[in-house]
This record gives C-alpha cells, structure tokens and sequence, in this order.
C-alpha cells in the first residue's frame, strides 16, 4: 500500500487539486475492494498547522497530520498555490527542508499546477524535466532557470519527480500515477468512474500566446511590438535591426536574452496566434486563414500550427469552433 501526503499549504491553495486528488486516490481502495483486494492507498492531508485558513476568507483545512508527525511517505502531493508566489512561497517555506527529506528516503514528489514553484524551491528540479501552468511559464523560467521547463507538456516526469500543467491537467497526473502504481487495468476503470480522458499528453492546444514581455529591455519590447502589427506581411531582420539601430547579431542576442524565442520563433508564434483566433471564430478556410496571417505554402503552415499546437488547423477548428466546425 502506498502511503501519499497531499500538502495542505498557507495562503489560498488549489482546493479542487486537493479535494480530486483524495477522492480519486481514495475512491481506488473502494474499488480495489469490489475486487477483493486489499486497500491500494493510504491518503493523509499533512499541514504545518492544525487549522488553515484559506486566504479567501471562505474556507478553512484541517490537516489529519502535522508535517513532523510523518516519518515516512512514498508520495508527496503539491498542490498549486494561488497566492502571489512570493508571498505563498514565504508561508510554505517550512515544507521544504521536509519534502527533500523524504526525498532522500525514497519519495517520489508530484506538483500540481503552479505548485511547480514550491518543488522547484527545494532544488528537486534542477535540471529536470518539468511543467507548470502555461500562462506562468515565463515567471517560472525567470525563477527558475535551472529548471528544464516544457511549457507545452500536459505532464511530465524525471526519475520521480512529476509536474503537471495549468488547473485540470492535474487529473492527467493523478491517473498516470494511479496507472503506474496500480496498473492499466484499474486506471482505466478509474477513468470511466470519473469520465477522465487517459494518455493526454499536451497542453499546446490551450496555450494562447501573449508575447514575453516581463522584460525591461525597451527596444526588444519596440521590436515586438513592430512584429505584432506587421505579421501579415515579411518582416525582415535587417528591417527590425534598423528600426532599434542595432546590428543584426545583437539584435538576435538581446531578443533570445528578453523573450526566450528567436526573432523568427516569436514571429512564427504570433502568426499562429493570430490564426487560432480566427479558426476560432469565424468561416474561413484554411488556405484563407493561411494567407492572412503571412503564410503561402499550406505544407509549412500546417506543420508549423501543429508543432505550436498540437492539432492540425482543421482539428483545432473542431475543437474550438462550434459552428463553423467543417
């Protein structure tokens, strides 16, 4: 039987990654018992406090255990903190020097959300594969850039460290880890208990791109924006260069340095960006949306949208628009 510590943290913390997490880890023993197998689970909420209040004022956690009184583990779950992360970081400091204990005994360790940010505080991620939820990715990157971040991963996992995306992909997590420690076979009956969508493994398709721009280098930030109103027609790096007097090479240099994209990359991204929003909403087809947003070969449009994506154009269509889904 595994044992598994869900966090209960300081300041306002995700209370659907809590309440998911031990009702499906829990729900597994029930079903474990229809089969006439002993309990597969043995869940505790662990706080620092015996009462914690959420920074909402609606609602209040009762820790089963205080985090001293847990010698052991096989399981630490991290769920995401909403507060300002500086502030939730401060409160949940204590955790740390505990979680990389157990660590040390043999704990695998899973965030969820942006409960990327208290893992990656204990050094447990260090050059490891990761995610977070998409719109924190550059504050994360800025933080931690140590950190191998895979923004567009649904999930991911490093020699026992686990982190899943942004809000509800942390189901994806849960039934993963419910696979690897139960089987196949009970996870799937598991995700027909909970209607969970197994083998999920990108969270591209509800990535929206807003340019990085938590930076303070103006003429970057001049160079976006010259981009983001001109990317339907060529943009020329010797153009951009000449509109902020830099040379070609530092001009590249400071964009990669600012954004974490080439000048290319980030035109790419704005482009496809751009083209979601109207596969969205209105009846173009492909080859007209194409067009619009600065492309003509319909094979390096296609490839490149599902690269930033992971559907094709038609498929994110599908997906995203109810009426003109043909």
């Amino acid at each position: 039987m595994k044992h598994v510590s869900i966090l209960l943290p300081h300041g306002q913390s995700s209370l659907s990654n809590i309440e998911g997490t031990h009702q499906i880890l829990t729900m597994m023993n029930s079903l474990a018992g229809q089969q006439r197998k002993p309990p597969l689970f043995k869940v505790q909420l662990v706080g620092l406090e015996k009462e914690i209040p959420q920074a909402s004022g609606l609602f209040k956690m009762y820790p089963e255990v205080l985090v001293d009184e847990v010698s052991e583990t096989d399981l630490i779950i991290i769920p995401a903190l909403q507060s300002d992360q500086d502030l939730a970081l401060e409160w949940n400091k204590e955790f740390i020097p505990w979680i990389v204990h157990q660590h040390s005994r043999g704990a695998e360790v899973a965030s969820l959300c942006v409960g990327s940010f208290l893992l990656a505080e204990t050094g447990l991620l260090d050059g490891k594969k990761c995610t977070t939820h998409w719109t924190f990715a550059e504050e994360f990157r800025d933080r931690y850039p140590q950190c191998n971040l895979q923004p567009e991963d649904i999930m991911t996992e490093d020699n026992g460290i686990y982190t899943s995306g942004g809000a509800y992909a942390y189901l994806s997590l849960i039934m993963y880890l419910v696979e690897k420690y139960t089987g196949r076979e009970m996870a799937i009956l598991a995700a027909k208990m909970f209607s969970i969508d197994l083998d999920r493994n990108s969270q591209s398709p509800f990535i929206m791109f807003v340019g990085q721009k938590h930076h303070q280098d103006r003429q970057i930030l001049s160079v976006q924006e010259q981009i983001e109103k001109a990317y339907t027609r060529k943009i020329t790096l010797n153009e951009l260069a000449e509109l902020v007097a830099l040379s070609k090479r530092s001009l590249e240099r400071r964009f990669k340095k600012a954004t974490g994209n080439t000048v290319t990359e980030y035109i790419q991204r704005v482009r496809v960006e751009a083209a979601k929003k109207s596969l969205e909403t209105t009846p173009k087809n492909i080859s007209e949306v194409m067009y619009e947003v600065g492309y003509s070969d319909e094979k390096s449009f296609r490839t490149l949208f599902k690269k930033l994506t992971g559907l094709s154009p038609v498929n994110y269509r599908r997906k995203y628009n109810r009426i003109y889904s043909a």
